[in-house]
């Protein structure tokens, strides 16, 4: 059975959203997963009531829960696996949500039911809070053909993706509206599951009361030479589509030219991770490459001001071309550079002057990145300077309005 965590469920001032009930679900982990925990203190900060149904974390500290958030702990390990262990968990995690949230709407309706992808097919757990007039928002966080095509090597017409598409498209019609998280994302869904006009784009903004926004400033030293210390950062997802291999080589040329020049790595030990360990042992990196472990948001706001830049070594993909990761706005915020591959979902965004961009997928050219921003300090801080422009034009506080703005339209179309 899920662990079942009550809160207090006393509000603060009341507003129009006041005491609305929200039935949310996500197959990830609170709250060390930042989207969902977002959309949760949005709606809280809303006077709303969250019921919020995730993965147990084993090795997490809960602590007070926020005030109006009831949280139910599935005990499925998120583990990486085989198409099948997919397929088996998604469908143990679906059935429970589901289970929970018609039991919990016999006893007091639901007004929205927000459902985060992976799966898309989570929506599901929406069936009975529809049929009693619950509105219902589908997060597509990332497209599954996409990242199932990369994690997985299936070529693009195989049966496994085209099943996948279907359900996509299957998933977004049982949705009163979708979200995602970028406009390329946002045309992939609109160009084979439904109309542009279904979709809203909540980009996937640091909340500034975590991560603080810092001006850009200048590293150099007194003669207006780089300092004698060079930490490049990498954290996120160790996985292979992310990269870090193509960090660790991209260093070993650097080195050449920075000797001082080291690598720190954030995040969860993967089988990938132990792969690239590896290698630098291998290679004599070991001196100047640093795994240093996950970290919690707030835990990576010190390692982030104590880099020099940031890097995002995406391999290509067909992931990796609409991506538009997170961690680009961490640095930014921040006032941290930020080497990042030049792909669409960045382009969008980005354009070009914003970021220090380098051929997605190419070590070399990487290394040439990150040695430029070693040796131009002036330029780089202009270069700094656009990114924050642009990362102040999609501001949580901007993009948490745009969600609000969503949930009044479709709780005026409840009443």
């Amino acid at each position: 059975m899920p662990a079942v965590v009550d809160a207090q469920t006393s509000l603060g001032p009341a507003r129009n959203r006041l005491g609305r009930r929200v039935a949310m679900v996500t197959y990830s982990r609170y709250p060390a997963d930042p989207r969902p925990r977002r959309a949760v203190a949005a709606l809280l900060d809303e006077g709303m009531l969250v019921d919020l149904i995730c993965l147990e974390d084993e090795g997490a500290s809960r602590g007070k829960l926020p005030r109006g958030l009831n949280l139910v702990c599935v005990p499925i390990r998120h583990r990486r696996g085989g198409k099948f262990a997919y397929a088996y968990r998604y469908s143990a995690f679906i059935l429970i949500s589901a289970l929970v949230f018609a039991l919990r709407s016999l006893r007091r309706r639901y007004h929205l039911v927000y459902v985060h992808n992976m799966p898309d097919v989570l929506v599901l757990s929406a069936v009975l809070p529809k049929l009693f007039g619950a509105k219902v928002i589908l997060d597509l966080h990332d497209p599954m053909p996409e990242l199932m095509t990369t994690i997985f090597k299936l070529a693009e017409d195989s049966f496994g993706v085209r099943f996948m598409r279907g359900l996509e498209k299957w998933s977004i019609a049982r949705a009163d509206r979708v979200l995602t998280v970028n406009l390329a994302c946002k045309r992939i869904f609109a160009s084979r599951s439904c109309a542009a006009e279904k979709i809203d784009v909540v980009m996937n903004s640091p909340d500034e009361q975590i991560f603080p926004f810092r001006p850009a400033q200048s590293d150099t030293s007194k003669n207006g030479l780089p300092s004698d210390r060079f930490r490049i950062m990498y954290h996120g997802s160790l996985v292979e589509r992310n990269g870090l291999d193509l960090a660790v080589e991209a260093l070993a040329r650097v080195r050449k030219n920075i000797p001082f020049a080291e690598l720190r790595i954030y995040g969860s030990e993967t089988p990938f991770l132990k792969r690239v360990m590896a290698e630098v042992r291998e290679k004599h990196l070991g001196q100047c490459v640093h795994y240093l472990g996950p970290k919690s948001l707030e835990d990576l706001v010190p390692e982030i001001e104590d880099c020099d830049v940031g890097v995002i070594p995406n391999h290509r993909s067909a992931f990796a071309e609409i991506n538009t990761p997170t961690r680009i706005f961490e640095y930014l915020t921040l006032g941290k550079p930020v080497i990042a591959p030049r792909a669409a979902g960045i382009c969008d965004y980005f354009p070009s002057g914003s970021l220090v961009f380098f051929e997605l997928g190419n070590a070399q050219d990487l290394a040439a990145r990150i040695e430029y921003v070693f040796f131009h300090p002036p330029e780089i801080r202009e270069v700094l300077q656009r990114g924050q422009a642009v990362y102040q034009a999609h501001s949580w506080s901007k993009e948490r309005q745009r969600l609000r703005e969503l949930v009044d339209g479709l709780l005026a179309a409840n009443n």
